[in-house]
């Protein structure tokens, strides 16, 4: 690994900007609402691009390409059920839970948002949902790491023990110091990389190939079935992949930035600006797996490491098709994505753990720079163990991403969609649905019912425990005000 090599060069540089960041945010957090939500001060475009990213990780940029190289358009199922659920998550959620947080006391994480929207004296929903927090994030954070470690020992050929530090050091170190705002700022940074090295790979590899009627007949000819969207599917196959789209709802990274907005008026050009990001993004990466098809099959004597791991094939694209300072920032994208996510889902934890943990059942009277550096000390708590997990490159953690994304769509989703449109929900009903979406989630997967994703079940199911439960009890008249109160301010500045 050459000091001179320029993608080196390109990523110090990134990543050096990205700390810069975070200290910045660092002199605006004076206190927990300022790390763990930002003071409620996003604007329009860094609320939309930052829950964009936050969304996003590796997966945008090697998982998604590299199975539509393999398999063609019938893997885009996916993509268009994201880009479904994201939409109908920033329509009717975003606006509706940004006001909600506000008037049930001015909550700064779901868990306390659950507690105080249902008046929920026990604790026990704000136990219950930081649990549920804890777990699957860790196993998320793990993830990015994994990835991060993969991006560092593909580029620079260091050992995977080096890769795993130097791919998590950077995301620690700004999410440490800003929190939640040098989060949100780097994301947008972030969200922006992506997006350049998303339109304009494709049309590299499109002028590469010869255009686009070669490049059509070069895939056409290497397999027809390349362009049929319903290969190889199911109508289970094709549900369970669009069923993806119902986890945005219960998402706790992508909902902090609703209710980290600054207003409501700013959710709706937020959700022009994020939907037309993540239409580009997911056409972009589709585009760079399907022109892949046709450049490694006219140059065969290139295609070994995508032969070999089909995920790579954005990675050797920028490689083999740019100058090495233009690859660098390309490649730098892949690790955007990364760390986009993983800084988000290390703050969500550590706000977990700070204010539904500490502040409520251990110091009620801490002072708000202890609660931050606390909030701090969480931040490497989560990481050490994640770093920890990840470890071993051959553990099971990246197969239960879609796992942990089943387990907050089913727990959460329905919880807090219904909690903003329907006054009559009580906590009971809360309770259950959380209940009975992750267990449902946990037994479908353990059976593998009829080939069906859990997140379709477990949100279902959840969905009707809410019903039935709250129907057998009563909100409290306090409820019900807040809610109303809530909705009409909605509609009245939305």
């Amino acid at each position: 690994m050459s000091v001179s090599n320029p993608t080196l060069i390109t990523f110090v540089i990134y990543i050096a900007a990205m700390v810069l960041i975070g200290f910045m945010a660092y002199r605006s957090t004076n206190n927990l609402s300022d790390y763990i939500l930002g003071g409620r001060s996003l604007g329009s475009v860094v609320t939309a691009l930052s829950a964009g990213a936050s969304d996003m990780s590796g997966w945008l940029l090697m998982g998604l390409p590299g199975a539509i190289y393999m398999s063609g358009l019938s893997e885009s199922w996916i993509a268009i059920g994201l880009i479904v659920g994201a939409y109908l998550n920033w329509l009717f959620v975003a606006g509706r839970l940004r006001v909600q947080t506000e008037h049930n006391g001015d909550a700064l994480t779901l868990p306390d948002y659950f507690s105080s929207r249902f008046e929920d004296k026990s604790g026990l929903l704000r136990i219950i949902s930081a649990v549920v927090i804890l777990v699957f994030f860790t196993i998320y954070c793990a993830s990015g790491i994994v990835a991060g470690a993969r991006l560092f020992e593909s580029t620079f050929g260091m050992s995977y023990e080096t890769a795993l530090w130097a791919g998590a050091a950077a995301t620690i170190a700004y999410t440490f110091v800003g929190g939640f705002l040098a989060v949100s700022w780097t994301d947008t940074v972030q969200a922006t990389l992506m997006i350049f090295a998303l339109l304009l790979t494709p049309i590299i590899v499109l002028l590469a190939t010869g255009g686009v009627d070669t490049t059509f007949l070069a895939i056409e000819a290497q397999d027809p079935s390349n362009f049929d969207m319903l290969k190889g599917t199911t109508f289970i196959g094709i549900i369970s992949l669009m069923g993806w789209g119902l986890g945005y709802f219960g998402q706790p990274h992508i909902l902090a930035r609703f209710m980290a907005a600054d207003s409501v008026k700013s959710i709706a050009n937020a959700r022009r600006i994020s939907m037309t990001w993540m239409i580009l993004c997911l056409g972009g990466t589709v585009a760079v797996g399907f022109f892949g098809i046709a450049y490694f099959s006219a140059h065969p004597e290139v295609a070994g490491p995508v032969t070999e791991n089909h995920e790579r094939v954005f990675i050797e694209l920028a490689k083999i098709l740019f100058n090495p300072w233009v690859a660098g920032v390309l490649l730098s994208a892949i690790l955007a994505a990364v760390m986009s996510t993983l800084s988000c889902q290390l703050l969500v934890c550590s706000s977990a753990l700070t204010e539904d943990f500490y502040k409520t059942f251990l110091r009620k009277s801490a002072s708000q720079v202890e609660l931050v550096w606390v909030g701090r000390a969480m931040v490497l708590l989560v990481a050490l163990i994640a770093i920890a997990m990840a470890a071993n490159p051959e553990n099971r953690v990246l197969g239960l991403v879609s796992y942990a994304w089943a387990g907050f769509g089913a727990a959460f989703g329905p919880v807090v969609l219904i909690s903003v449109i329907w006054k009559d929900m009580t906590r009971d009903g809360a309770l259950a649905g959380i209940l009975v979406g992750a267990i449902t989630v946990v037994v479908w997967k353990h059976f593998e019912v009829m080939g069906l994703y859990e997140i379709i079940p477990g949100f279902i199911f959840a969905s009707l425990a809410i019903y039935i439960v709250s129907k057998l009890g009563a909100p409290t008249a306090g409820m019900v005000q807040r809610f109303e109160a809530a909705e009409k301010d909605f509609h009245l500045n939305k």
